[in-house]
């Protein structure tokens, strides 16, 4: 055919339609948004959901240990405690915990107690870490349940987030 170009121009093709987000990611994005809410409530912006072995977000939590005076609200342990409720079972075989922050000893714990399939963070945590960083609780073949643990997954944002939050806490006139 003679005049036309042999390669197509670039403002020609067909727009492709963006991937889809990975599952992590989007579970990620709504701990996100929990983590924002906490902020919001003056506690470390820590956020968690749990999803089902289906893909379906069972329960939705934030860090809330200085508006309930309790050491133990962990984003983590309030979570669990959610799905558990729904679920009406303590054991949350097959079920994903995705949380902005690297659990501490504690959430690692609680997560290995349930049973929980694999453990899914953001940001690492070098001071309290539990799953990668200082310890190693959520794989240690001592322990009579192991989950998977994926470390990472939005590491920017979630650390963006808290590093926002210190920021302002520190700049923040004392009273």
């Amino acid at each position: 055919m003679a005049g036309r170009p042999l390669v197509s121009s670039p403002s020609r093709r067909p727009a492709r339609p963006a991937p889809p987000e990975l599952p992590g990611v989007v579970w990620m994005r709504a701990a996100l948004r929990e983590a924002e809410k906490g902020a919001a409530a003056g506690e470390v912006p820590v956020g968690a959901v749990v999803v089902s072995p289906e893909g379906k977000i069972l329960a939705r939590a934030h860090n809330r240990p200085v508006t309930a005076n309790d050491p133990t609200a962990h984003a983590e342990i309030l979570v669990l405690r959610g799905a558990a409720r729904r679920t009406g079972n303590y054991r949350l075989t097959g079920c994903r915990l995705v949380v902005t922050l690297e659990p501490c000893p504690m959430c690692a714990g609680a997560a290995v107690v349930a049973r929980v399939a694999e453990i899914i963070y953001g940001a690492p945590d070098p001071k309290g870490g539990a799953v990668s960083t200082l310890y190693r609780i959520a794989s240690d073949p001592r322990l009579n349940h192991r989950a998977v643990v994926t470390p990472g997954v939005l590491a920017e944002e979630c650390g963006g987030l808290l590093a926002s939050f210190f920021r302002s806490r520190r700049s923040a006139p004392r009273v």
